[in-house]
C-alpha cells in the first residue's frame, strides 16, 4: 500500500490575503468567496482568520478597518508537499483544521484540510464493521439549542467556546443547524440578532441512522461536502454528532491494521506515532507560547479539581486575569513584544503560585487560575499579590505593565461556565474603576436578580 503525497491531494486554489491588508479587506474577500476563513500571508508565516476569529473581533469591538497585522491570529502548521499523508498524522489533534502544502523552497503550494484527507481514503476498505452507536461513546457530546434561543447569545456562546456548529432541536429531534457558513451570511447582512436562532438556521437537517457503519459515515461525507454527521436513533431523536475529524482518527487506525503486510510502512507508522506520542500529550495540553495549560485541558483539569472539592468538602476559587492596555503594547511596540508580556507575565504567575493551583492561558492576553483549598478571601489576599508583583515587572524598554484581576469563588453546584461568567463580570468592573484593580464577584443571587432588572 503506498500513501499519497501531500501535493497530490492539496487544494492549489487558496483565498488568501497579505497581514499588511485591513480586517475589513479580509472579511471582504471571505465573503465575495463564500468562504469560512482566509490564509493570512505573514512572510514564511501562514496564518489562518475563521469566522470564529471574526465574532471573537466583534464582540471586543476592534476596528474593522485596522491592520490584521494587530489581531492574534492562530497559524497554520507546514509541511512539504512531497511529503506522504502519514506525516501529517501530528497535525489532526491541532486547533486548526488546515495544513499548508509548501515547495521545497518554502512557498505556498497549496491546502490540506481534513476533507482532502478523507478523499485520499477509499471507504470500501474500511469499518464494514464498526457501528457508529458504539463509536458515539467515544465522541463528546456536541452543542444541542432550542430553537427560541436568540441569536445574540448562541453567537456569543459559539465565540467564547470555539463551536464551529450547532443543533437546533424540538422535542429532542434535530430541526435545524447553524454552522460558520450560516454565522457568515448573518454578519455579511447585518441581520437581526435579537430573533430566535430558528430564523437563521439552515433547515431541514440531513441526519444518519445510529446503526450505520463508519463506511457509510465516510461515504455520506464525500458525498454532501459535510464537516460532521448528525446521528438520530429509530425514533429520529438526537443520540449525537461525529466530527469529521473524529472519523479521520478511526480510519487511520483501521488503515494501519490493513498495511500489516507491507512491513516496511508498518515499521515506518509504528515510528512515528512512538516517536510523537509525547509531543501529541503536550500539543493537547499545552498553550505553544507560554507553555501553560490551554482552555482544553484546563476544563479537564477543573472538572477533576471540582469533584475532589466536593468530595473533601474544600473550599475553590478562580481567577481570571487581563492584561491592561494590550492592544497598545501591541500597536506601539508590535506583537513580538506583546508576545514576550505575556510569556513574562505567564512564567510570573507560575513563580508566585503553589504547585497545586492550575495556571492557564485562556486566550489572547487572559489568564484563568484555579486555587483549590482557598477560600475567596484568601484569593483575593492572592490576587492582589499577583497584581502588584505584575505592576512592579521590569521590561526593558516598556512602561508599567498592569492588570487587572475578577475572583470568584467556586459553588459546589457550579460548573466551569457558571463560575467564568461570575468572575469575567468582576473583571469587566476592575475595567470599569480604572484597571489595575481586583474585584470580587458578586454573588449569585445578586447576580440574578439583577438579570431580573
Amino acid at each position: 500500500m503506498v500513501f499519497p503525497k501531500v501535493g497530490s491531494i492539496a487544494t492549489t486554489s487558496v483565498v488568501s490575503i497579505d497581514i499588511d491588508n485591513k480586517i475589513s479587506d479580509a472579511m471582504k474577500k471571505m465573503f465575495n468567496n463564500e468562504h469560512r476563513n482566509i490564509l493570512v500571508i505573514d512572510g514564511d508565516i501562514f496564518r489562518i482568520m475563521r469566522v470564529t476569529d471574526i465574532l471573537n473581533m466583534k464582540s471586543r469591538d476592534i476596528d474593522m478597518d485596522s491592520s490584521l497585522k494587530n489581531i492574534e491570529l492562530p497559524l497554520v502548521p507546514v509541511i512539504n508537499k512531497e511529503k506522504t499523508v502519514l506525516h501529517t498524522l501530528e497535525y489532526l489533534n491541532c486547533e486548526v483544521e488546515y495544513i499548508c502544502a509548501v515547495d521545497d523552497d518554502g512557498e505556498l503550494f497549496g491546502l490540506i484540510s481534513h476533507t482532502d484527507i478523507i478523499s485520499s481514503i477509499d471507504p470500501d476498505t474500511l469499518m464494514d464493521n464498526f457501528c457508529l452507536l458504539d463509536f458515539l461513546k467515544l465522541g463528546k457530546r456536541a452543542k444541542w439549542v432550542s430553537k427560541e434561543l436568540k441569536t445574540a447569545e448562541l453567537l456569543c456562546d459559539m465565540a467564547k467556546n470555539s463551536f464551529e456548529s450547532v443543533i437546533v432541536i424540538e422535542n429532542l429531534k434535530p430541526i435545524g443547524i447553524f454552522t460558520t457558513k450560516d454565522v457568515i451570511r448573518v454578519i455579511e447582512k447585518n441581520e437581526d440578532l435579537s430573533k430566535p436562532i430558528s430564523t437563521y438556521m439552515s433547515s431541514p437537517v440531513e441526519t444518519i441512522g445510529k446503526d450505520c457503519s463508519v463506511k457509510e459515515a465516510l461515504e455520506f461525507l464525500r458525498e454532501k461536502h459535510y464537516k460532521r454527521v448528525v446521528v438520530v436513533d429509530d425514533e429520529g431523536k438526537m443520540s449525537g454528532v461525529i466530527s469529521q475529524k473524529e472519523l479521520i482518527a478511526t480510519t487511520y487506525s483501521r488503515w494501519a491494521l490493513l498495511t500489516k503486510e507491507y512491513q516496511k510502512e508498518l515499521d515506518e507508522m509504528n515510528a512515528e506515532l512512538i516517536h510523537k506520542n509525547i509531543k501529541y500529550k503536550e500539543m493537547a495540553s499545552k498553550d505553544q507560547l507560554t507553555n501553560l495549560y490551554n482552555r482544553h485541558k484546563f476544563l479537564r483539569l477543573f472538572q477533576s479539581s471540582h469533584r475532589t472539592m466536593v468530595e473533601r468538602e474544600n473550599e475553590m476559587s478562580l481567577i481570571i486575569v487581563d492584561i491592561d492596555n494590550f492592544k497598545k503594547i501591541n500597536d506601539t511596540y508590535g506583537h513580538n513584544v506583546g508576545d514576550l508580556v505575556i510569556v513574562k507575565i505567564a512564567k510570573l504567575l507560575v513563580e508566585k503560585l503553589r504547585e497545586i493551583d492550575i495556571v492557564c492561558r485562556w486566550g489572547g492576553e487572559e489568564f484563568v487560575i484555579l486555587l483549590p483549598a482557598v477560600n475567596i478571601d484568601n484569593a483575593l489576599l492572592v490576587a492582589e499579590k499577583l497584581r502588584s508583583s505584575i505592576e512592579q515587572l521590569k521590561i526593558d524598554g516598556l512602561g508599567k505593565i498592569t492588570a487587572s484581576f475578577g475572583v470568584s469563588c467556586v459553588h459546589k453546584d457550579d460548573d466551569i461556565h457558571s463560575v467564568i461568567n461570575r468572575a469575567d463580570i468582576a473583571l469587566y468592573s476592575a475595567k470599569a474603576a480604572g484597571r489595575n484593580r481586583v474585584e470580587k464577584a458578586i454573588s449569585r443571587a445578586a447576580l440574578e436578580e439583577s438579570f431580573h432588572k
